[in-house]
């Protein structure tokens, strides 16, 4: 085997190295305040159990540290990490199960015109509900994953710096209120979505 293939470094090595260090440093900064000590007072001496603690709490500190950096990264990434997975870790296998759920834009607003000359107004601001999103997959600004909620397809939608963000936030909240609320939709309803949707394939 030539020197070539032996690993030079690697993650744990370089993790041990990082715990090894802070340790050195924790126990030198003691060493130090444990020889000022004597000067201070020299009956006085610091005991191994609070040396212990002080280390337990030192490393308690930097796990916590740690935990909210790696959580607030988590949060601001969550959207972009997920619409990659979609778009290439299960590409072809979203690819298959997206297919026969698509329906076009044109179907989906003859749909809605439909209901809302029935008077079906809830199931007509569904319709262009669903519209938006079709046209965002078509126009390849978000593709269709269906685990996505509304909440991160608006948080999606801030970060790609869609404008306006308005009419977006019309339908999505009218979507919000259709599925989780008691609301009754009127006319007018229908109106707001059908205008927010205007606004967002014109622009």
């Amino acid at each position: 085997m030539s020197t070539e293939d032996f690993v030079k470094t690697s993650w744990d090595w370089q993790l041990s190295l990082f715990r090894q260090r802070i340790g050195e440093w924790v126990e030198y900064e003691l060493y130090r305040f444990d020889n000022v000590l004597p000067e201070i007072s020299p009956d006085w001496k610091l005991s191994p159990w609070v040396t212990n603690l002080l280390t337990f709490l030192f490393w308690l500190v930097v796990i916590l540290f740690v935990a909210v950096v790696i959580l607030r990264l988590w949060r601001e990434f969550q959207p972009y990490i997920y619409a990659w997975l979609a778009n290439n870790g299960n590409g072809g296998n979203a690819k298959s199960k997206a297919s026969p759920e698509n329906v076009s834009v044109t179907t989906l607003l003859e749909r809605s015109q439909q209901l809302y000359r029935q008077g079906n107004y809830r199931e007509a601001c569904r319709c262009l509900y669903l519209a938006v999103l079709q046209h965002l997959h078509d126009t390849k600004i978000l593709p269709h994953q269906y685990s996505r909620t509304d909440a991160e397809y608006l948080q999606l939608l801030k970060l790609g710096n869609q404008t306006p963000l308005q009419p977006y936030e019309t339908l999505i909240t009218t979507h919000e209120q259709l599925c989780f609320g008691n609301a009754q939709m009127q006319e007018e309803n229908y109106q707001q979505c059908r205008q927010a949707y205007r606004e967002i394939t014109e622009k």
